[in-house]
């Protein structure tokens, strides 16, 4: 019984000393990410608000999906920036209209995951890592069904595609 509590957490040590996530594959491709998703024609769903005012305590960085707006929108510089454009997005909450916000949810992935306070639903506390968006080659016409709020990496064009509901934008620095 002494040797399995012991390798159970040494187990649990040893798992939060890594700090990188792989989802939708068997690993991260190198030492400087802590998250990576799969190449399987999906995109990472971003948190749905009701809208961004309703946000509260927010650092820059945070991204979301504002229902009202139906805009993929990130925090700059304590501001709401779009990413969508387009405001003719179209949302079906009834995902989500019945349940019951958690306001204390939240993953933390990285070398300060177990005692890092800043709010977040996910938060990645490396300073030294990466997240690695969904790759898909042109999402418009590889993810059949978006949801609104979806956000992939686009490997044809080289650039950021997020859905508002309706339609992708796409981002190139």
């Amino acid at each position: 019984m002494k040797k399995i509590i012991i390798t159970l957490i040494l187990t649990t040590i040893a798992a939060n000393a890594h700090s990188q996530v792989a989802i939708g594959k068997a690993s991260v491709t190198n030492a400087s990410v802590s998250l990576e998703f799969g190449n399987a024609n999906r995109g990472l769903l971003l948190p749905w608000v009701t809208s961004s005012a309703s946000v509260s305590g927010a650092v820059d960085g945070t991204i979301i999906y504002d229902t009202a707006d139906k805009k993929v929108k990130y925090r700059k510089n304590n501001a709401w920036f779009d990413l969508s454009v387009d405001t003719t997005g179209i949302v079906d909450t009834s995902l989500q209209d019945s349940l019951t916000e958690n306001p204390t949810a939240k993953v933390a992935i990285g070398k300060d995951g177990a005692t890092d306070t800043t709010p977040g639903i996910l938060v990645l506390t490396d300073t030294d890592k990466a997240m690695i968006l969904p790759k898909v080659a042109s999402p418009h016409l590889n993810i059949i069904n978006p949801s609104a709020g979806m956000m992939v990496y686009d490997t044809f064009n080289k650039m950021l595609a997020v859905y508002n509901g309706k339609v992708w934008s796409f981002w190139k620095p």
